[in-house]
């Protein structure tokens, strides 16, 4: 029998730890070499990509932005559409929770996917009884 591999779920603030070598980036980067070796899977939404990206531009320009992104696109991170599911998932979640609009996106999706989030966003201490979170 084939056990599902564990998913993990990464918000922008735990893609940004790791670009930046910042509080919890060595997480982060565990989990991306186990994602490199096929144990575990590591997603992330593309609207918290697209968070991670404005972010990006707007400290540092958009030459660095680019290359930041190509960067992302090399790592074991399966980035996932704005499915139908997921947006109404997240609507729901903003609907009812102080949480920020792509906050919501990467709560749902750990929802969907039945997968723990990765953060050291504060903001989702008000969906922490919803979802498995690992705090980094």
């Amino acid at each position: 029998m084939i056990k599902d591999k564990s998913i993990f779920v990464l918000d922008s603030y735990a893609l940004l730890a790791f670009l930046e070598n910042e509080t919890g980036s060595q997480r982060v980067h565990e989990l991306l070499d186990l994602a490199k070796i096929g144990k575990i899977q590591v997603s992330m939404s593309i609207i918290n990509l697209g968070e991670v990206l404005y972010i990006t531009e707007r400290e540092r320009g958009l030459p660095i932005t680019q290359k930041v992104l190509a960067l992302i696109e090399e790592l074991p991170i399966t980035i996932e559409e704005a499915t139908r599911d997921l947006v109404f998932g997240a609507a729901h979640i903003k609907a009812r929770l102080a949480v920020s609009y792509a906050d919501a996106f990467a709560a749902a999706q750990s929802i969907l996917q039945k997968a723990t989030l990765i953060t050291g966003d504060t903001e989702f201490k008000s969906i922490e009884k919803e979802i498995t979170i690992e705090w980094i």
